[in-house]
């Protein structure tokens, strides 16, 4: 596999080539580093980074602070390479400009401190993949954190030099002309024996240079994802590293350096990330340039011929003895496969080939997201649908017993038999594979029945919960709730929203979560608590308040475990729905917490993340309700043209009605303008994460219950007086989609935030045209 960084991250004891004198330089830092700890002395403790190819760089620690420091390697070194000076010096001016970069703190020159010069930067704490498929994340993760990464280089292709401050940073024009001579001149110190194969490169791209070679925009050089440090739990670009290749020069270079692997000769191909077509249009949209690349052949070629020139000088460096990598000796192996790829890549004129080619459909499920889709429609077919009536009748003659709560032993078979088929936790992306973008069109199909979600796993407020365990959990809290609700062993509540305070503000809730020694007590009132009284429910997650007057409003709330038999934990009454007990999902009841006492370790996160672990909670969980709902509306239209066809009013059948013929037209709008918002909104949680999509979160959550309604109501409309009764599912349907409306947050709230984020990004408008 043709990577140059596949080793996880990890720290090592100074490589004997690479030491210096720790005592001077913490004697330089004690009296130049502002808020470096000169107490105690010679306390500094220095590490080395196994990664890198080419600057040394090392990890400092002393007191409780950490640093990073880069330098020059010792000895003999390629002409015009290793120039730290320009690294600290782009790093400052990007970091002024908000740019993701380390922040860099002190520059010395003075090569009789540590042997060479050297920079200081803040230590960034967070995620570097070295292995490009990132076997480590599922995959929405991973083609989030791809598209965090060519969002950001395009963002760096964006500024201004002047603006910047880095006005002679480059060389002017011409950059293609001296990179070509650049990496041959440094091939040529470096090589060891004779590739044919790099000189037939360098001649072509020599006689092939892109007639718009004027370009001078700040490039990085050598922008890759194991170059980049990545939120710990966030697709978000925290830092990118290494500046040592930065100048300026044609952006092209960095968009083709950066996507190369799509075009190697191995499996990569087939890792499960954005197309390469998905990248470059992204990219192309956040410049507003044409998704037209002219010469990208050209700069294809061009990557793959530094790529083998910079193999081939860290395997000089092995041979002298002062490599920064441990795998230093293998590069040499690599050289000539990346040639006569560079070659084979010069010779297309187009991209757009079938292996590389962009899908037709707008919103494209993945292989895999289309295969469930494909087998929860067959189980749907096969086995729920048969089952509905029988588990309608369980419910209606329980209805008045205290079973009413309890499961019917036909729905525990059900769950087998979908576990049983790989049809499980589908919507945890870590757990199925699926992006939200393949789960949206699932849940749709599973919503088109009360009770389906639960046969899948997939019911709430257990996937919200599952998602925050999962997300913010401790291994000891995964093991021993998390792992149940995965196996459908247990079920669980949620205990927010509180009868005495208006909840749609949630600094208003009253309830508290109390340190005292070794546990935490809770005392309080919680109701709508959907599920608690399902016999199976085990578990609740209680948010309340800790007590912290010098907090922020936001930072007053905590999110902790309560199992369902503790003491003082009682179930006061269950809360119909429109006249609806729920029977089907537990009930929503109201409870009350007094005294209830559990241990500290049962707090998630911590004392006062309650909020950010609601914002991570109401994440992709924010619009599955969305996505089932879609379902029932289809469920609902079906259930309208049924009757249209079959009732006749004064002399002709219903749906030759205008009025009821516009109706139908109208629902079919609904359905559609509401399921394109929705996929839209899941495919941009994949692309950018939760967060770069509240807007389009808040959008669907008001525009899907609306229009799900309209549907619902004209169905009762056309099927009359049957339409209210118990004959047809419908008034079940509308009770519990106009639930919705205030279950995740009141219209009115969602509509603040997308009138904040709408004026928000018209400003931005506004400010770059001036």
């Amino acid at each position: 596999e043709l990577c140059l960084c596949t080793t996880k991250l990890q720290m090592v004891a100074v490589r004997q080539q690479h030491r210096f004198d720790q005592d001077s330089l913490e004697r330089y830092l004690s009296s130049r580093l502002p808020g470096f700890p000169r107490q105690p002395a010679g306390a500094l403790a220095v590490r080395q980074y196994s990664s890198g190819q080419s600057n040394p760089t090392f990890y400092l620690q002393k007191g409780g602070q950490a640093f990073v420091l880069r330098k020059k390697p010792h000895g003999p070194l390629l002409p015009r390479a290793h120039k730290v000076d320009r690294e600290y010096r782009v790093q400052k001016a990007l970091f002024s400009a908000g740019f993701p970069v380390p922040e860099p703190l002190l520059y010395c020159s003075d090569v009789s401190i540590i042997g060479t010069e050297f920079y200081v930067m803040q230590h960034v704490k967070g995620r570097i993949f070295r292995n490009i498929s990132l076997p480590e994340v599922g995959p929405a993760e991973r083609s989030a954190l791809y598209l965090a990464m060519i969002e950001t280089l395009a963002l760096l292709h964006s500024f201004d030099l002047q603006s910047l401050g880095l006005q002679g940073y480059g060389r002017g024009p011409g950059y293609c002309k001296r990179q070509v001579s650049t990496w041959k001149k440094q091939y040529d110190a470096a090589a060891h024996t004779d590739i044919p194969a790099m000189n037939k490169l360098a001649e072509w791209l020599a006689n092939n240079l892109p007639p718009d070679d004027n370009g001078e925009s700040l490039i990085h050089g050598d922008f890759r994802i194991d170059n980049i440090i990545f939120h710990p739990t966030e697709a978000r670009v925290l830092a990118v590293l290494d500046w040592e290749l930065s100048t300026t020069g044609h952006p092209l270079a960095d968009l083709a350096y950066t996507t190369q692997f799509y075009f190697w000769p191995t499996s990569i191909k087939d890792l499960e990330t954005p197309s390469f077509e998905e990248l470059v249009s992204i990219y192309c949209r956040c410049r507003r340039i044409s998704t037209t690349l002219p010469n990208f052949n050209f700069f294809l070629a061009l990557s793959h011929f530094k790529m083998a020139a910079i193999a081939q000088g860290v395997y000089a460096r092995y041979l002298i003895g002062n490599a920064s990598a441990e795998n230093s000796h293998e590069f040499a192996n690599i050289v000539e496969p990346l040639a006569e790829r560079g070659l084979e890549l010069s010779k297309k004129s187009s991209f757009s080939s079938t292996q590389h080619s962009i899908s037709g459909e707008l919103f494209h499920q993945s292989r895999k997201g289309q295969e469930i889709l494909l087998k929860v429609k067959q189980f749907m077919k096969q086995h729920i649908y048969p089952a509905e009536k029988v588990k309608i009748k369980y419910y209606t003659e329980h209805r008045n017993t205290e079973d009413k709560w309890k499961k019917p032993a036909l729905l525990e078979r059900l769950k087998e038999l979908a576990k049983a088929e790989g049809l499980w936790n589908l919507f945890l992306p870590d757990v199925s594979g699926l992006s939200q973008l393949d789960y949206a069109l699932i849940a749709e199909e599973t919503g088109r029945c009360l009770f389906a979600p639960e046969v899948f796993n997939c019911h709430a407020p257990d996937t919200g919960n599952m998602e925050v365990l999962h997300m913010y959990g401790t291994e000891e809290q995964k093991k021993e709730w998390l792992e149940p609700l995965l196996e459908g062993k247990i079920s669980s509540c949620f205990c927010m929203t509180e009868p005495d305070v208006a909840s749609s503000d949630a600094t208003n809730m009253q309830c508290t979560i109390e340190r005292d020694g070794n546990s935490y007590v809770i005392n309080g009132k919680k109701w709508w608590s959907s599920g608690a009284g399902n016999p199976n429910c085990k578990v609740a997650i209680v948010m309340g308040k800790t007590k912290n007057s010098s907090a922020s409003r936001y930072k007053q709330h905590s999110m902790i475990l309560v199992p369902m038999d503790t003491p003082g934990l009682k179930l006061i009454r269950p809360l119909s729905v429109f006249g609806y007990m729920d029977e089907i999902h537990g009930g929503h009841f109201e409870i009350h917490f007094n005294d209830v006492r559990v241990p500290v370790s049962n707090i998630i996160l911590g004392e006062g993340r309650g909020f950010e672990i609601a914002q991570g909670r109401l994440g992709p969980g924010r619009i599955h309700h969305c996505m089932r709902s879609l379902g029932a509306a289809e469920a609902a239209l079906e259930i309208l043209c049924q009757r249209a066809a079959q009732r006749e009013t004064f002399g002709k059948k219903l749906y030759q009605h205008e009025v009821v013929a516009h109706w139908i037209a109208e629902c079919r709008l609904s359905i559609e303008q509401a399921r394109l918002l929705t996929l839209q909104t899941a495919r941009k949680i994949d692309m950018l994460g939760n967060r770069r999509a509240r807007k389009e979160v808040a959008m669907t959550k008001v525009v899907v219950p609306r229009a799900v309604l309209k549907v619902i109501d004209c169905a009762v409309q056309v099927c009359g007086g049957a339409g209210v009764s118990q004959d047809f599912p419908l008034a079940f349907m509308f009770a519990s989609i106009r639930t919705l409306r205030l279950a995740d947050g009141p219209d009115e709230v969602h509509l603040s935030t997308i009138a904040r984020w709408e004026l928000l990004d018209q400003s931005k408008k506004l400010t770059a045209k001036i």
